[in-house]
This record gives C-alpha cells, sequence and structure tokens, in this order.
C-alpha cells in the first residue's frame, strides 16, 4: 500500500491532503462547538457559516507558508513548527473574524472563543495526521520494529545533532544516545536525547544492545580520531564515520548510509596542506602529458593536475576502458567546476616507441608524469620479460622522446619496493630510476633542457592490488582474512595524497633528484586485518577466542614478497623545502655503462631469457639478489 501511494504523482499527493486537512478543519470546528456549548453540536444559523469560511480561510495560509510542499516521511521538527506558525496565522484570522462579527451584531450564537479552540485542535489534528503519515510512509510502525539497528553518535555538536535529525526516519534503527568527551555536556540531553560520557559505551553495548557507533565528528583530526577509535578497541561495536553533508541535507540518510572507516582513520595521517606555488609552477597554462592515466596513481594525477587548469592534459594509456572513464570523469568534473581545460585522450602502449614520438612531436608537452607501470608482484615475477619491457624500456622509450620533443620536466613515479628488491618488480623499477639517473647525468643532446627526476613512495590505499580492498571483500563474504606473514609491515598513504607529493616533489627537481616521500610509520599487515575485524562489529577467531566470528589465514609470502619496505638505498637524505619530501642520495651508473647492460636486458628479454634478466639486474640494481623473500628473512 505504501509503495502504491508513494507512486502518485505530486500533483494527486497534493490534492489528496488538501482534501484530508478539510475534513479535519471540520471536525475540528465540530469538535470546537461542541466543547464550547458543552454538548454534541449540531450547526443553527450562522454556525454554518464558520464551517464553510475555516478550509476558505486555512488554505491560502498553508499554502503560503509551503506546507503542501513538503515531503510527509520526511517531515521533522523544522515542519512541524511551520505547521505551527501556519496554524498561529490562521487563528488570529479567525478570531479576528469572529470579533467583527460579534461586534457588528451578526452571527449570533457562534463564540468569540471559537477563534482559540478551533485553530488548536485543528493543530493538533494536522500535527497526528502528519505524524502518522511520516511513520506510515516511511515504514516506522510502532507495530512493526522488530530487526532495528540500535546507535550511538559520538559527537554531540552540531553534526551529531544533524545526523540525529536526519536518521529520525529510518525504520531499522534506533539512537540510543550520544557520546561526546565534552563533561560540560554528559549527562544533559539534546532534543531528548540522552549525552553519555566515552566511558559508558561499552556499557551501553551490553545494557542496550547497541550495535552500530557513528562517529559525527567532520571536523577532528585523523590523530583525535585514532585515539577515539583505539580507546573503542575493546568494544564490539561497528563504527562507522559520518557520510557527504549533501547526504545528510538530503533527508535521506540511515544508518546504512554511513561509511565504514577508512583505513587512513587508523593511521592517524594527518595531510599536510599544499604549497600552491609548487603544484602550479609545472601545471598551470602548461601542456601536461600523464602516462599511465588510467591507473590508480595516474587518475589521481590527472584530477589535481586539471585543477590547476592546464592548457591541455594529454591522458595515454594502454587500456580503452580505463582511459574512457578517467576522461569521462575528467570531462564532468571541469565542466561543473568551470575549468576550460582542453582534454586529449591517447590510446598507446609506452612500449611503441614510434606511438610515443608521435604524441611528443604533436603536441609538445611541456611535463610528462610517467605512472605507467606494471605493479603487482607476484604477476610480474610470473611474466618478467613483459615486466622488463614495460618498466624498463618503457621508461626509456617515453625519456627518449621526451628529450628529442624538449619536454621541459619528466618525473617518473617510482616506489619503495624498488629498495634492496628481492623481486624482479621491485628491480625493474630501480633499472627505470637508473635510466633517468644517467640520462641526466649525462651532456645533453644540443638544445635538450628536459630535467628528470623521481618520486619514491610505498604502498597507496585503496590502488589496484591494494589489501584494503582485499580484507573489505573478504569480511563481506565472511572471512577469512589472509596475510602472507604475521610480521609483514607496509608503508601506507592516501592516492590524493601521493599524488599531491608527486606534482610537488617535481616542480623542486633541478636534474637527476629521487625523491623520498615521508610515509610515516610502517603498519603489520596482521595488525591492520585485526582492526577492521574489530571495527566492523565483530571479532577475530583464533586460539584465545575460538567462538569468533572471522579468522585471520596466514598464507606465506608469495613469490618475490620482502617482509618489510625500505625507501632509502643510502643513508642521510637531504630535506626539501615540503616536510614530507626528502631527497635522497643513490648511487647510479654512468650512460655509458648503463646502455651496455640495458642492450643485454633488451637482448634477454627479446629471448625470454629469465637467467640472462636477473643476471643484468644483479649487476645492476644494489641490493637485488632474485631469490624468495622467505628465503631472505
Amino acid at each position: 500500500m505504501q509503495n502504491r501511494v508513494l507512486g502518485w504523482s505530486r500533483s494527486t499527493k497534493r490534492m489528496v491532503v488538501v482534501a484530508l486537512d478539510v475534513v479535519l478543519a471540520m471536525l475540528s470546528t465540530w469538535a470546537a462547538f461542541s466543547l464550547r456549548l458543552d454538548t454534541l453540536h449540531w450547526p443553527v444559523g450562522a454556525q454554518w457559516w464558520v464551517y464553510g469560511l475555516t478550509p476558505l480561510m486555512f488554505v491560502p495560509v498553508f499554502i503560503r507558508f509551503g506546507l503542501y510542499r513538503a515531503i510527509f516521511r520526511y517531515t521533522g521538527q523544522a515542519a512541524l513548527m511551520a505547521t505551527a506558525k501556519a496554524t498561529a496565522v490562521y487563528g488570529m484570522l479567525l478570531l479576528t473574524l469572529l470579533t467583527a462579527m460579534q461586534w457588528s451584531g451578526q452571527w449570533i450564537g457562534v463564540p468569540r472563543s471559537l477563534g482559540i479552540l478551533q485553530p488548536l485542535i485543528f493543530f493538533l489534528m494536522v500535527g497526528a495526521s502528519r505524524a502518522f503519515a511520516r511513520f506510515w510512509l516511511a515504514g516506522l510502525s510502532p507495530l512493526d520494529r522488530g530487526d532495528q539497528s540500535r546507535f550511538l553518535i559520538y559527537g554531540a555538536g552540531t553534526a551529531g545533532v544533524q545526523t540525529a535529525s536526519a536518521m529520525g526516519i529510518g525504520a531499522q534503527s534506533v539512537l540510543i544516545g550520544f557520546v561526546d568527551d565534552d563533561p560540560t555536556k554528559v549527562g544533559r540531553s539534546v532534543n531528548g536525547v540522552p549525552v553519555f560520557a566515552p566511558s559508558r559505551v561499552a556499557g551501553l553495548v551490553v545494557e542496550q544492545g547497541v550495535t552500530d557507533l557513528l562517529l559525527a565528528l567532520p571536523s577532528t583530526s585523523r590523530a583525535r580520531r585514532k585515539e577515539i577509535i583505539e580507546s573503542l578497541r575493546s568494544v564490539p561495536v561497528h563504527i562507522r564515520t559520518l557520510p557527504d553533508w549533501a547526504d545528510l541535507a538530503s533527508g535521506r540518510v540511515t544508518v546504512q548510509d554511513f561509511k565504514e572507516l577508512e583505513i587512513e582513520d587508523l593511521l592517524g595521517r594527518d595531510p599536510v596542506p599544499p604549497n600552491t606555488d609548487l603544484l602550479a609552477r609545472n601545471l598551470s597554462g602548461k601542456v601536461v602529458l600523464v602516462t599511465g592515466a588510467g591507473g590508480s596513481i595516474g587518475s589521481e594525477l590527472c584530477r589535481q593536475i586539471a585543477a590547476e587548469r592546464p592548457r591541455q592534459l594529454l591522458l595515454f594509456d594502454h587500456s580503452e576502458f580505463n582511459l574512457y572513464t578517467i576522461h569521462q570523469e575528467l570531462e564532468a568534473s571541469c565542466a561543473s567546476l568551470g575549468l576550460a581545460v582542453e582534454l586529449v585522450p591517447l590510446l598507446g602502449s609506452v612500449a611503441n616507441v614510434q606511438r610515443l614520438q608521435e604524441v611528443c612531436q604533436n603536441y609538445r608537452p611541456h611535463t610528462v608524469y610517467h605512472a605507467a607501470a606494471y605493479k603487482h608482484v607476484p604477476i610480474v615475477e610470473a611474466n618478467p620479460a613483459v615486466g622488463i619491457d614495460n618498466n624498463v624500456f618503457g621508461t626509456l622509450n617515453m625519456a627518449q622522446a621526451a628529450l628529442a620533443s624538449g619536454v621541459a620536466s619528466f618525473v617518473l613515479v617510482s616506489t619503495d619496493k624498488a629498495v634492496r628488491p628481492t623481486n624482479i618488480m621491485g628491480a625493474s623499477k630501480r633499472m627505470a630510476e637508473l635510466v633517468l639517473q644517467a640520462l641526466a647525468a649525462q651532456a645533453p643532446p644540443q638544445g635538450a633542457t628536459t630535467c628528470f627526476s623521481m618520486v619514491r613512495f610505498g604502498n597507496v590505499l585503496g590502488s589496484s592490488g591494494s589489501v584494503v580492498p582485499l580484507f573489505r571483500r573478504q569480511l563481506e563474504a565472511g572471512g577469512p582474512l589472509t596475510v602472507t606473514h604475521a610480521d609483514v609491515t607496509r608503508y601506507f598513504m592516501t592516492i590524493p595524497e601521493a599524488a599531491q607529493l608527486v606534482l610537488q616533489a617535481g616542480a623542486m627537481a633541478c636534474g637527476g633528484e629521487v625523491f623520498v616521500l615521508d610515509m610515516g610509520e610502517p603498519v603489520r599487515i596482521v595488525d591492520l586485518a585485526r582492526r577492521m575485524v574489530e571495527l566492523s562489529g565483530m571479532t577475530v577467531r583464533d586460539e584465545t577466542t575460538p567462538h569468533g566470528d572471522i579468522s585471520i589465514a596466514i598464507t606465506g609470502l608469495r613469490p618475490g614478497e620482502k617482509l618489510y619496505e625500505e625507501l632509502l638505498i643510502g643513508d642521510n637524505p637531504t630535506a626539501t623545502a615540503h616536510p614530507r619530501i626528502m631527497k635522497a642520495h643513490e648511487h647510479y651508473l654512468e650512460w655509458p655503462a648503463l646502455n651496455q647492460q640495458l642492450q643485454t636486458l633488451r637482448q634477454n628479454v627479446q629471448a625470454d631469457d629469465l637467467s640472462g634478466i636477473k643476471a643484468v639486474l644483479h649487476a645492476c640494481v644494489q641490493g637485488y639478489e632474485g631469490e624468495p623473500a622467505a628465503s631472505d628473512a
């Protein structure tokens, strides 16, 4: 029935509501007469005029106050206040009319007090009808509240109160109370909802059956958010965070709409505001080329580059689908933000020398961000020749095309896996760094002014192949969460922060620098898995808790996987103008020596000679052993 009513046209709904209010006006008039005259009323004489005039008087007033534009299932306190104001205005008009008619000696038998009684009763009836419609249409019948989540809101400030108001319409959720750190708020109530101290959360979970805790702290730092999350670690409650303000403003938020905690909330790492001068230096008004534009890092680079208003943004990718996706997204965002950026989607592979030369010669980019790479360690380990061809020679092809066309700035997106690598992917990225270091160090060709630099960082959250999306999928499937080794640690950074720092580091380059990003403290992957289980309101099943919900399985190190990653080969990095960007001092090969090794490597790649490939990597890449990480441990 509810669905049928909701399917009515807007005009039909409005007519039904007006008709209902007319009936309520008649009933309230009868009730007012009956109360005033102390008998069941039957109108006589002038009393009939009152019955006829009340609808003619309240309808225009209600329309003027917008009461027939409201959506009943989303009405709340504001709608009730508007109804009260409209009824008060209508009541004053009715009282004035009745008083005037009495003073003129007309409408005998119509008491003036009816101008007070009838609007009061009418307001109660209208308010009750709106409340019933809200509960009925939203499925909130008190007889149908069996399967509800019971939740607390952490934060009794403006965001928390607005969240509670927006969520008051959900059939499957009951607000138990607010939680707040401010002792002046504890023990009080907000709109009738009690405010508890954080120390009471564990007790409320047991006593009130609380299932969810919603963090309504949009302005709180990540460091403080991490403290709060850690303080709730032992509490079996599902923690989620505030959705976008637009979702709240829509009035359609339920407990299911709240976002799962972002992993950056667990890291407690607050982003550093960018240096706007550095961001714009190589971008604003320039032609910018991004290779691997459809990938995790490449696409974020494109988003941030577009915001700096380049003259032309060249999107280069070998995947038609990825290229289409990022191109469509950027077109829409540029249109909505009014950014006059020419977007050029370019299909091609970095292994295709001719295609790269054509792109550089035709468009003459000022800046190149080279993010095209194969990065999945086990897959590259299983396909070494293809990985080397793409990561090493693709970089060389792009660099030589950039030199030939006069590119001013060339930035390679590198990885911490290039440092003392135990896998071919990491070794290939270090070889790519060596290529750029050698090109930067040699005397440039006549007229060439390309500035080569590299930016090295660790894992980015949410990238393709990242452990966090994997854990979330495994949680949804009921587990287990798979971890390769109990002692595996990794550095983590968000994709937007990594891209932002890449852009700023590239702008600081003078030629040949290896920039290293401050990744914060490393995180044990098994601890990350455990926290994700706990924050989902479940418990880890292990030897101490055999009846837990989700198990964590140790699967063994994958081919080429390291227990831990490093960012530096040498020691004593140099500080830069940015607090989270350092400059490494890395040994490299001069171009003549490296070029000989590259020629040998190319022959081995063409012959798919794994031993020959590894021999060249051993000779060039410091620390590369080419043995499984398990034997290194």
